[in-house]
């Protein structure tokens, strides 16, 4: 099936696993310090949920770990709410959506040649469209490191660009003209795969 589906539990991402596993390195100083420390402090805040993949061997290796957040699309610009809307019944269009955001999705270095970001992907589109969700959840969004690499793990993934262009995206955001742009908003419409499965 895949090395996750064979080798790894899922489990909420705690301190107390981390405290019994080597550090989470995926390469990025950035992201390693957020699995550290700022995922716990968000979660104790209310602002994301924190999930991992651990070996299922004695060592408890932690392999991956993401955040999820509830999300919406909004106020999207007229060109690009045309594509996101496109398989929504015209008398049903409203002022936003309903997503889940993943806020940061992290791989080990040591584990990162075997697709695991694209099963982990894959897991939450099925997560969010199992009959059991809680909550209507229509969009898998995803704020992108602006880097080729990993734009196109997305993209390769099904993921599009909310905004078509990064002007649009630096006006939504209010970032000014002359910074460089660092993430980029992305998007999934799960509606694709309810159609597929149904």
């Amino acid at each position: 099936m895949g090395f996750l589906t064979d080798n790894c539990i899922f489990s909420i991402f705690s301190k107390d696993i981390l405290n019994h596993s080597t550090p989470i390195e995926c390469g990025l100083k950035d992201l390693d310090n957020f699995f550290m420390q700022d995922a716990f402090l968000q979660e104790q805040a209310l602002l994301c949920k924190n999930y991992c993949f651990i070996l299922s061997d004695d060592s408890k290796k932690v392999v991956a770990t993401f955040t999820l957040s509830n999300d919406s699309i909004k106020k999207i610009p007229n060109a690009r709410k045309k594509k996101v809307e496109k398989n929504i019944p015209h008398g049903k269009h409203y002022s936003s959506y309903p997503a889940v955001m993943i806020g940061r999705l992290g791989v080990d270095k040591n584990y990162q040649s075997l697709h695991i970001g694209t099963e982990i992907i894959n897991f939450i589109k099925a997560w969010f469209l199992d009959p059991l969700n809680k909550t209507g959840c229509r969009f898998i969004l995803v704020d992108s490191y602006n880097k080729e690499k990993t734009i196109k793990f997305y993209a390769n993934n099904g993921f599009s660009f909310l905004f078509g262009s990064e002007e649009q995206e630096k006006e939504f955001r209010n970032i000014p003209k002359e910074k460089s742009l660092k993430t980029r908003l992305m998007y999934f419409d799960l509606i694709e795969l309810a159609h597929f499965h149904s």
